[in-house]
């Protein structure tokens, strides 16, 4: 049958001393059918784990989460972060270096914690699990432009990061028109395989409903939903189409499965490794 359930967290990488000092996590919970069972935020490690108890269900559940999980490097960059600019550098994507001595690793204690709770990290190189409480590293960005669905072939969207092109002075209203264009995308994946109904849930909803505000903690706010519900679908598509339509970034066969860092990728063909492997021994 399957995983039942598909969760998206986009985790806030620093641990904060109290909630208050604590940034926002989004939060997205969709099932088979990709209607949204629920969404919103949550702040802290304690609140997330007790939002992801009342969404998940048991022996059946899958967590893509936006955050290093596995962090063995002592300094650097691990190689699955090295292997996102690799393979999706041609589409402006990139990712932020992380080793044992970076400040912000609330990703490593989040999955300690699931794993004291019974959960499983799955570095998915024995491709997607058929149940369990498994919990695997996605990151957003790749999903944009390794999924055709989306649209965008050629560069990711400027939602995030200003590019040198944008004046300074005009960021904040390109930024919310270029969000509201990758909203209208994402509604599109209504009819993708699989779906995610945008419309199913009252918080998902308002992303259609309303424009993005300019006000840079509204707009962030909006901002960790929409990766959030990214990381969804991102666990949703791995289990229904695996190595098919993602990669595995990160170490090769000679490191132990199963508990390797590692980054579960959608895919087009030329991101692929094999596909950079067949060009060079042709």
């Amino acid at each position: 049958m399957g995983i039942e359930r598909f969760i998206g967290i986009d985790l806030a990488w620093a641990e904060g001393g109290t909630r208050a000092g604590t940034n926002e996590t989004g939060v997205a919970a969709v099932n088979r059918l990709g209607t949204v069972i629920d969404c919103g935020w949550t702040r802290g490690i304690e609140e997330t784990l007790s939002w992801l108890a009342r969404m998940a269900v048991d022996g059946s559940t899958l967590v893509f989460i936006d955050a290093p999980l596995i962090v063995d490097n002592p300094e650097g960059q691990r190689l699955c972060e090295r292997e996102v600019g690799r393979r999706y550098g041609r589409w402006k994507v990139s990712a932020n270096s992380t080793n044992q001595s970076s400040p912000r690793l609330a990703g490593t204690l989040l999955r300690g914690r699931l794993e004291e709770l019974g959960w499983t990290y799955d570095d998915g190189r024995d491709g997607p699990p058929t149940g369990g409480l498994v919990v695997s590293e996605c990151y957003p960005y790749t999903t944009l432009v390794g999924a055709a669905e989306l649209g965008y072939d050629q560069e990711r969207p400027t939602y995030k990061r200003r590019p040198a092109r944008v004046p300074t002075t005009q960021w904040r209203s390109v930024r919310a028109a270029e969000c509201d264009k990758l909203i209208a995308r994402i509604a599109g994946l209504a009819t993708a395989d699989p779906p995610l109904l945008l419309a199913s849930h009252p918080v998902s909803r308002q992303l259609l409903d309303e424009p993005t505000p300019q006000r840079a903690a509204d707009y962030k706010h909006r901002e960790d939903l929409i990766d959030a519900l990214l990381c969804a679908w991102t666990a949703a598509l791995w289990d229904r189409h695996g190595i098919a339509r993602c990669q595995v970034l990160g170490p090769d066969g000679l490191v132990p499965r199963g508990s390797a860092p590692t980054i579960i990728a959608p895919a087009r063909p030329e991101q692929r490794r094999d596909q950079e492997a067949s060009r060079v021994l042709s």
